[in-house]
């Protein structure tokens, strides 16, 4: 039997070709000795480093939980709300400018919803006066319709 070439190793963060921050890999003796272990991208999978990064995982773990509960509870938030922007209006009910996803983001901030203007989702600005479904990208996995009214200023 021979005996199984290379070492383990935990990485400290993302590495292309390997896997994740936390994951536990094999690697060639010399890229980990090398490369890895020197640049502080990885850490030998001793007992316990492999404890430490079982506890790190637990906590990222909890952290996410935590993370995905607030997004679900400002997503329904956001859903419930509904917010006007008025704009100036010229000949035929032209408006002036548009409404941009930076001032729907800055509309939600005065109600005290603290949104970035990225995670607000329009194909493109709004041109028209009256009732639209903007998605608000709250979390990767979770998006809410806001009801957005533009009127006459």
């Amino acid at each position: 039997m021979r005996k199984e070439k290379g070492m383990k190793i935990i990485l400290k963060e993302d590495v292309k070709g390997l896997g994740k921050a936390g994951a536990i890999v094999n690697v060639a003796e010399g890229y980990g000795r090398n490369f890895l272990l020197p640049q502080k991208k990885a850490v030998d999978a001793t007992p316990d480093n492999l404890k430490k990064a079982e506890k790190e995982k637990k906590k990222e773990e909890e952290k996410q939980k935590h993370l995905i509960v607030d997004a679900q509870e400002l997503a329904k938030k956001v859903n419930e709300y509904s917010i006007t922007i008025s704009r100036q209006v010229g000949e035929g009910e032209k408006m002036f400018g548009a409404v941009t996803s930076s001032d729907i983001a800055e509309a939600l901030k005065k109600e005290g919803i603290n949104i970035d203007k990225r995670q607000v989702y329009i194909e493109k600005p709004i041109k028209d006066l009256g009732l639209f479904q903007v998605p608000i990208k709250i979390h990767q996995d979770i998006t809410s319709l806001l009801k957005v009214w533009i009127v006459k200023a």
